[in-house]
């Protein structure tokens, strides 16, 4: 059982890596595509945003289909979906065409972390969601950090049209291997009767969701602050997602090879960061500490490092602007782990995780939509200048950092029959009894 449950967020941290090999692509390959369709930064921007909308959108949707139809069949949905309108990518002929395929893919991103989350709340007890969580999560760095080389070499072999191909089919490998391996764990035939009675004991008894539940949690304040912190991180994250290598090219004339190899050094140090997120989230609780102070802890200390980002505006060596880099998005990783595992532990329901994750990353991918046109713009109006978007980008990892230690409340399972969360003791006391 213990074997089985890593595989399964095995499984979960491989489709998120192609999700961001998937959704990386366009980012490493934009500044060749732009020059070959003729395409100005500010529609740059536009294009490279436009992902988000409809990530963003069909973000609940996809949580409530998770929880509905199961995650089984709903995860092989979406990687079929964006797979097919990443390879489609290689057919475009212009800033049209681009810009209806990013709005398709990401239809189908938005059903990868929703699915997660419901993975990790089906398979694992909370002392050890956290690390689930960082491994899933650490998918994004890894596909980021991947891409860099793979993507780059693809293009410099076979040109920015075949590595949307390429990139296409590693998501359909792995929905062949997703239907072979994976099963819940009171349907799968590697778990005993015994093992998931364990489980299901380590596990909080939770009510059963009522239809239309979902809209009872935005009622909440804490619901409202993980939505804000949420958003905030991602504005950080995102501007690696999409303007990053740009940034890098136009800034400090980085070529091709250059970013391959030093412009991946950043994503692969957020790996580990995000599993040691996760690790520190869970050993602090397991060591006394209560699950609020022990999640909060590493989301404030992550979001305040990832804000050094706004640095990297005022320093000219290349080095010591990969180093800031890296640190931040060391610190992002690191809060994400902690991001995920939060929906298991306030969930009022089994049925609601996906569901909330859905709300949750609904709302915190519009940063992406801000982040990329915005970063177009100003990089446009000021003639290729990334000052003022890092300087934003440096404030909103503070302003992240606020939301959770301020908005959040304790992070308990939510009440579904009250409009208000109730008072309870500090949200960084220490725990006086450590539960059963």
């Amino acid at each position: 059982m213990p074997r089985l449950r890593w595989l399964m967020i095995i499984l979960c941290f491989a489709a998120t890596t192609i999700n961001y090999i998937d959704r990386a692509t366009i980012a490493i390959a934009a500044p060749f595509m732009a020059r070959e369709l003729h395409i100005d930064p500010a529609l740059l921007g536009v294009i490279l945003g436009g992902f988000f909308w409809t990530y963003a959108f069909m973000q609940l949707p996809f949580g409530m289909m998770v929880d509905r139809f199961g995650v089984r069949a709903t995860y092989a949905f979406a990687v079929t979906w964006w797979s097919v309108c990443t390879a489609l990518t290689a057919l475009v002929r212009g800033p049209l065409s681009i810009f209806g395929l990013r709005l398709a893919l990401g239809i189908g991103e938005a059903g990868s972390y929703p699915a997660n989350a419901k993975v990790a709340s089906l398979w694992f007890p909370k002392s050890e969601r956290g690390l689930a969580a960082g491994i899933f999560d650490s998918g994004s760095r890894a596909g980021s950090a991947v891409s860099m080389p793979l993507v780059a070499l693809l293009i410099a072999w076979l040109g920015w049209r075949m590595a949307f191909v390429a990139a296409g089919a590693l998501g359909l490998v792995w929905v062949a291997i997703w239907f072979a391996l994976y099963h819940d764990p009171d349907r799968h035939t590697g778990v005993s009767a015994e093992a998931l009675a364990r489980l299901r004991a380590a596990q909080p008894v939770r009510q059963r969701a009522a239809p239309g539940s979902w809209r009872r949690l935005l009622r909440h304040r804490t619901v409202w602050g993980m939505m804000l912190g949420f958003f905030c991180a991602n504005f950080v994250f995102y501007f690696f997602a999409t303007w990053f290598p740009s940034y890098l090219v136009s800034a400090h004339g980085f070529s091709l090879r250059d970013l391959g190899l030093i412009g991946m050094i950043p994503g692969v140090i957020a790996i580990p960061a995000a599993w040691l997120g996760g690790w520190t989230s869970d050993r602090l609780y397991s060591r006394g500490w209560s699950l609020t102070a022990a999640r909060k802890t590493c989301l404030v200390g992550g979001l305040l490092l990832s804000s050094v980002i706004a640095l990297t505006a005022f320093v000219s060596a290349t080095w010591l602007c990969i180093l800031l880099l890296s640190v931040s998005f060391g610190g992002i990783a690191f809060t994400g782990a902690n991001i995920w595992s939060l929906l298991a532990d306030i969930a009022p329901s089994p049925d609601l995780v996906a569901t909330l994750g859905g709300m949750q990353n609904s709302a915190a991918n519009i940063a992406g939509i801000v982040i990329a046109s915005f970063t177009g713009l100003m990089v446009s109006l000021t003639h290729g200048s990334f000052l003022i978007p890092l300087c934003a980008t440096g404030i909103f990892g503070l302003l992240g950092a606020l939301s959770y230690l301020f908005i959040v409340g304790p992070i308990a399972p939510l009440p579904m029959d009250e409009n208000r969360e109730s008072r309870r003791r500090s949200p960084l006391a220490p725990r006086t009894q450590k539960p059963c």
